[in-house]
């Protein structure tokens, strides 16, 4: 076969994401307040594997320096790391830590000083607990602590960081905390998820306007949203319904305010039919309509195949998404076997397609992507992980990546999902995911294969294949 030359744009950005729960550790230090995730591991550490809690991360609190040099020399351009909002304010509202300011302040110039542009991200999970225990974004009145938090780290940070970034996945924790009991609160309870949704909306909506006021120059703001195709089984009346209902409730449900400023009409009357239709205020709608985003974070891993319901559900049981569709496995589909997840690279160029067509073609950029892998000191060879599964399933995603860029998408980077091997919520370390693996007793960093790889690729800007 002939090989094709897959050379991406000028200033593309490669580099990798990250959150503070999942890499800072510290999580009991340097007047830290404790967040949800800090509360559910005391309260519950069996729900995490091998009980490893947030507090045994991969230390980047303490190592940021060295994992800096890390993606400096292994090729980053760009980089995304969320602020913890339970360091910057313990109480999640009022006093601000100034060991939290000095710290990210650090991290930020460290990044800049390395030539690495820093994408700062607000949300990532981690709800400070006394705002949970007023009912976390089930109650307005966090939208209002959200935006004075949101303005408080625009106003330290925004001399030094151009592209912010006010929630990453937040559809997660309404589908973990409130419909499938995989995040804390462990509620099930299809209303109060919508809320949650509705007001995590609100508040996005709130931290761009609070954004848009400030005027910082040369400034973005966006969001990161897991976006899951969703493909039908067949052609069949029943099987496109499905896949449109699903598509309304894992996607659409936060694509289309976020970037069009406006709700599905489809989405609302479905919530209207059965009376789950959230408590909104006046001027909500003209809120979300003004305040749309400048730049789209687009998180891929897999796609969502569904089919019509093979059977009707038990009219006793909680109201969910899976009300309309079911799950379909697709004959012959390839499998990451240790997540359990399909690889289907072409799944990147959908979306990109989708967002020219159908979202003004709004700027974006792959901010996470990855492969998690349990087990992987198996691969180790000469003391390094062989991890040419990583590479493959990057460069895959790469060319339809590269493809949608022919073809006129506006996608300008790929950031890996992850850095070093973090912390992966209730996985704690099941899976690796890095490009630096992690010694979780001594914190040693060491370069996967991938990571020469990706240096190779970023330093020529793209590769043949």
């Amino acid at each position: 076969m002939t090989e094709q030359n897959y050379q991406f744009p000028a200033g593309f950005w490669w580099g990798s994401a990250t959150s503070a729960t999942q890499i800072e550790g510290a999580a009991n230090q340097y007047g830290k307040g404790q967040n949800i995730w800090d509360h559910w591991y005391n309260i519950q550490p069996e729900r995490f594997y091998n009980q490893v809690g947030p507090e045994h991360t991969s230390d980047f609190y303490h190592r940021y320096k060295e994992d800096i040099a890390l993606m400096k020399e292994f090729g980053h351009n760009s980089f995304r790391l969320s602020i913890s909002w339970s360091r910057l304010i313990p109480d999640g509202v009022g006093e601000v830590n100034e060991e939290a300011v000095s710290f990210y302040h650090n991290v930020i110039d460290e990044l800049i000083a390395n030539d690495i542009e820093p994408f700062v991200n607000l949300f990532h999970f981690d709800m400070p607990l006394p705002l949970q225990e007023i009912g976390g974004w089930e109650n307005r009145e966090v939208i209002e602590m959200y935006r004075q938090y949101a303005k408080k780290a625009f106003e330290l940070f925004g001399d030094k960081v151009k592209k912010w970034f006010t929630f990453n996945e937040p559809i997660v924790p309404v589908e973990g905390g409130y419909l499938y009991n995989f995040h804390y609160p462990n509620v099930v309870d299809a209303k109060r998820a919508i809320q949650v949704a509705y007001h995590t909306i609100i508040a996005h909506a709130t931290a761009v306007q609070t954004f848009k006021e400030l005027n910082i120059e040369n400034g973005k703001i966006g969001i990161i949203l897991n976006l899951t195709p969703s493909y039908p089984r067949s052609e069949n009346t029943a099987d496109q319904k499905a896949a449109h209902i699903a598509d309304l409730f894992f996607n659409r449900s936060f694509l289309d305010p976020a970037v069009l400023g406006e709700y599905p009409e489809d989405l609302i009357n479905l919530l209207k039919e059965h009376n789950h239709l959230p408590q909104t205020e006046d001027g909500d709608a003209g809120l979300i309509k003004e305040n749309t985003i400048d730049i789209l974070g687009v998180n891929y891993y897999q796609p969502r195949r569904v089919k019509a319901k093979d059977n009707l559900p038990n009219p006793y049981s909680p109201f969910m998404p899976d009300w309309f569709f079911d799950s379909y496995e697709m004959p012959g589909r390839r499998m990451n076997e240790y997540r359990g997840w399909e690889i289907y690279e072409k799944g990147v160029y959908d979306i990109m397609i989708n967002l020219k067509e159908n979202y003004h073609n709004i700027e974006s950029f792959i901010s996470e992507n990855g492969m998690g892998v349990q087990g992987e000191e198996h691969f180790i060879e000469n003391g390094q992980i062989q991890d040419d599964y990583r590479i493959t399933f990057i460069k895959d995603h790469l060319k339809w990546l590269h493809r949608a860029i022919d073809e006129g998408c506006n996608a300008k980077g790929y950031h890996l999902w992850t850095t070093m091997d973090n912390w992966s919520w209730s996985n704690a370390y099941k899976n690796r995911y890095g490009f630096f693996s992690v010694n979780i007793d001594t914190m040693e960093r060491t370069p996967k294969k991938s990571a020469y790889w990706f240096k190779q690729i970023s330093e020529q800007n793209g590769f043949h294949a």
